[in-house]
Order: C-alpha cells, then sequence, then structure tokens
C-alpha cells in the first residue's frame, strides 16, 4: 500500500470534503473581496485627481492594476486546491481524509485573509496617494503659471509631485506584498502530500 494512503472511517469521514470546498471558497472570496476594496478605493482616487491633472491617470493606475492581482491570487490557490478534492471510490467508501480537509482549509484561509486585508492597506494607501499627488502637481502648476507668459499648459513639470508618487509606489508595494507572503504560504500548504483513503 502507498505510504500516502490511509484505512479507515475516522481518517476519512464523508465531511471532510466540506473542509477542502470552503477552503477554496474562503479563498477566492476574501481574496476578490480585497481585490475589489482596493480597485473602489484607487479608483475613487484616480476619477477625484483625473478632473483637474488628467495627465497623471495613466501612470497612477498603478494600485488598480496591485489591487487586481490580489484577486489572481486567490483564483490561483482556490483552484489547486478544488482540483486537490477526491469523491468517493467505486464502493462509495470517502477518499478524502480529515488531514487533506483541514490542510486546504488552513491554505485557503491563510490566502484569503491576507488579501483581504492588502486590498484594505492597497485602497486607503492607493487613494491618499493619488489625491495628494494629484494636489502637488497642480500647485506646481499654479505657481507655473504666474510665471510663464500664456500659463501653464497640459505638459507642465509636476516638479517634486513626483516625490510623492515614489513614496505611495513604495507603500502599495509593500501593501501588495501582504498578499504574496499569504499567497506563498499557501501554495507551500497546499503542496504537502495528503493521505487518501483506501479499502485495501
Amino acid at each position: 500500500m502507498n505510504e500516502n494512503y490511509v484505512a479507515g472511517f475516522d481518517a476519512c469521514p464523508t465531511w471532510s470534503p466540506v473542509l477542502g470546498y470552503a477552503g477554496a471558497a474562503i479563498c477566492i472570496i476574501f481574496a476578490n473581496w480585497g481585490a475589489a476594496v482596493g480597485t473602489w478605493k484607487c479608483g475613487l482616487g484616480l476619477c477625484g485627481m483625473g478632473i483637474n491633472h488628467p495627465n497623471g491617470i495613466i501612470k497612477n493606475l498603478i494600485g488598480i492594476i496591485m489591487a487586481g492581482v490580489l484577486g489572481i491570487f486567490g483564483l490561483i490557490v482556490a483552484i489547486i486546491l478544488g482540483g486537490g478534492i477526491t469523491g468517493p471510490d467505486e464502493n462509495g467508501m470517502a477518499t478524502y481524509s480529515q488531514f487533506n480537509g483541514w490542510s486546504d482549509l488552513a491554505a485557503g484561509v491563510c490566502c484569503g485573509a491576507t488579501c483581504l486585508a492588502a486590498g484594505y492597506a492597497t485602497g486607503i494607501a492607493g487613494e491618499t496617494s493619488i489625491l495628494a499627488v494629484g494636489v502637488r502637481a497642480m500647485g506646481n502648476k499654479h505657481r507655473q503659471s504666474r510665471g510663464a507668459p500664456g500659463g501653464a499648459g497640459d505638459d507642465f513639470d509636476e516638479g517634486d509631485a513626483s516625490k510623492l508618487y515614489i513614496a505611495g509606489v513604495t507603500i502599495l508595494s509593500f501593501a501588495g506584498a501582504l498578499g504574496l507572503y499569504g499567497f506563498i504560504v499557501a501554495l507551500i500548504i497546499a503542496s504537502t502530500p495528503g493521505y487518501y483513503c483506501s479499502a485495501d
């Protein structure tokens, strides 16, 4: 018998797949929840900034992109967890063990919860930094327009607003890294060899 196979009802009860499916569901729901919050908050900031500073829209999309990646993390882990769940054998005996169920549940919660936290961090920090860059850039534009005969055009120098942008991107990078950490740990947990039940 393969060393990864065990026998007995206690090791593989009929309710074990519930844990695995719950892990996959929690993972994708929480990860997409975090991605949605991050996209929502960064989108509000981007639209608010774009009214007066439309030239900064493209480069400030970084927050929305990083929020969307969190949903991809949850999707990948949920697919892996769902694909590892096995049904009963030809005799109607459960093959999916408690060990696998609790392991998959832990992996799902790990990835989902960290992506949710990262989504909130990305959204709040992203909205604030995007609005700050827009306000600072417009202040520099007004200062330049006072010294220019025709006023500052659309291609004005943002000046020190770029420093705020760099700081904002740095904050977003570390906020998004929280989800990446959970994703990596979830992959490690999901790749741990499991145990399946066999009637033999």
